[in-house]
């Protein structure tokens, strides 16, 4: 083995020679660096490196077993945990991130459905909303209910069982001539003149419940301009007759009132149904313009003439085949990119959520159907004070009051009736309840 040993020794003639000699000074601040490393690395690592390197030159060290090293050291381990850990999160990131993206593919499905469902739904909107607009603005009351007012009306009718044309003769010869019509020329001309005024053409022109009350006032007026030159018709005469009058011109006044109120409620409200049915049309407009369908062009013709002819084509069927080309042209290997489809149609969103107003016009429509009816039980209330008026002052019997009360009653039933199985407010109101416009996509 000591042939082994560094070839320095090997110059000497043995370890005493070289034990004899002495070691040569060392002058401070020219220590060697091989001393500087001795002090930094460990012992144990020193006699590592020695015992590997003597190993390395003596083949019989080598079957020596290198000795095991024992550390509290874990650095290496928490670094193996710390990879395991990293790899750990790795693979539950991407597990959340392909959740995150399905749920986002299912988000934009469930966007273009409800879009969808409601613009498909909106489509019928528009044509029953349109159609019960044109309905309702064409309503007044029903035939029949028609000639019954009409009947009240009219000063020949004895509807209640007399004829103001007849009354007012009557009481001109009674009260004025003091039942001596037939005595004398100017009582005779007398008659014959307030025939000629109830009978006049003028009055006959009149609508509504005025010629009643235009024929009172004109005689009166007659009356008292001949009262001037004939001494025969007094003061007190004209009193009494007017009283008389009065009797009458306040039932036809109660009815006139009623019928005036009736006509201008209604009016007011063809005039709402006009101002709803233009705001329908801009709506449809957008709508249209949106899904690249022409647009209704109002031109020279009515607005419900124009609203009625964009109705033949712009149809529930076609809003829902508009739909199955975007889906087609969207699809890929049998999926739906719906992601790019709502990317690249932005329009849908915003057709979506202007819906509110169209549900906002239909809850007006509403509205308006539903003050009709009030507007024909004031109506209705009305007519039934003024044949009570006529009772009270004893122009008509109670009886003959009664039963045209009933009449009245029957035919404004009939008349409600007719006007909602016409309107049927119902479908409204189911086709509105499925468009989900609470429901913003953005």
């Amino acid at each position: 083995m000591l042939k082994h040993l560094p070839t320095e020794m090997q110059h000497y003639k043995g370890l005493d020679a070289l034990c004899n000699n002495s070691l040569p000074l060392v002058q401070p601040g020219k220590k060697s660096r091989i001393s500087k490393w001795m002090k930094v690395l460990p012992a144990p690592f020193i006699f590592l490196l020695t015992f590997q390197a003597a190993q390395a030159q003596d083949p019989e060290l080598k079957a020596i077993s290198s000795p095991v090293i024992k550390t509290q050291d874990t650095t290496i381990r928490k670094l193996v945990e710390e990879m395991q850990r990293i790899t750990d999160n790795d693979k539950t990131n991407s597990n959340a991130i392909q959740a995150l993206l399905q749920g986002k593919e299912i988000d934009n499905m469930s966007k273009y459905d409800l879009i969808k469902y409601n613009i498909i739904n909106a489509s019928e909107t528009y044509y029953l909303l349109n159609k019960k607009i044109i309905d309702l603005k064409s309503r007044t009351t029903t035939n029949n209910l028609d000639v019954f007012i009409t009947s009240l009306n009219n000063p020949e009718s004895k509807a209640l069982g007399f004829s103001l044309s007849d009354r007012i003769v009557e009481l001109v010869e009674k009260i004025i001539l003091k039942n001596k019509s037939d005595k004398g020329e100017k009582n005779s001309k007398i008659v014959e003149s307030t025939k000629s005024i109830i009978n006049s053409p003028i009055f006959q022109s009149f609508t509504s419940l005025t010629p009643p009350l235009a024929i009172a006032n004109s005689v009166m007026n007659f009356l008292h301009s001949v009262s001037v030159n004939n001494k025969q018709i007094n003061q007190k005469s004209l009193q009494e007759f007017e009283k008389e009058l009065n009797k009458y011109v306040v039932y036809y006044t109660a009815l006139n009132d009623a019928n005036q109120k009736f006509e201008y409620g209604l009016n007011f409200n063809k005039d709402q149904l006009s101002l709803l049915q233009d705001n329908l049309y801009d709506h449809l407009s957008f709508t249209a313009t949106s899904l690249k369908f022409p647009a209704p062009q109002k031109g020279n013709k009515p607005l419900s003439q124009t609203m009625n002819e964009y109705f033949y084509d712009f149809k529930k069927e076609k809003v829902v085949d508009y739909f199955a080309q975007l889906e087609a042209k969207y699809t890929k290997n049998k999926r739906i990119d719906y992601e790019s489809l709502l990317r690249e149609n932005p329009n849908l969103k915003e057709v979506n959520n202007q819906l509110e107003d169209l549900v906002l016009q239909t809850k007006r429509y509403e509205n308006l159907y539903n003050e009709y009816f009030t507007l024909l039980d004031s109506y209705y209330n009305k007519v039934n004070n003024s044949l009570k008026i006529a009772q009270d002052n004893g122009l008509a019997d109670k009886s003959i009051i009664d039963n045209k009360q009933a009449e009245f009653r029957s035919l404004k039933t009939d008349a409600v009736q007719e006007i909602q199985a016409s309107i049927n407010i119902r479908e409204l109101y189911a086709n509105t309840e499925k468009i989900k416009y609470r429901y913003r996509i953005f």
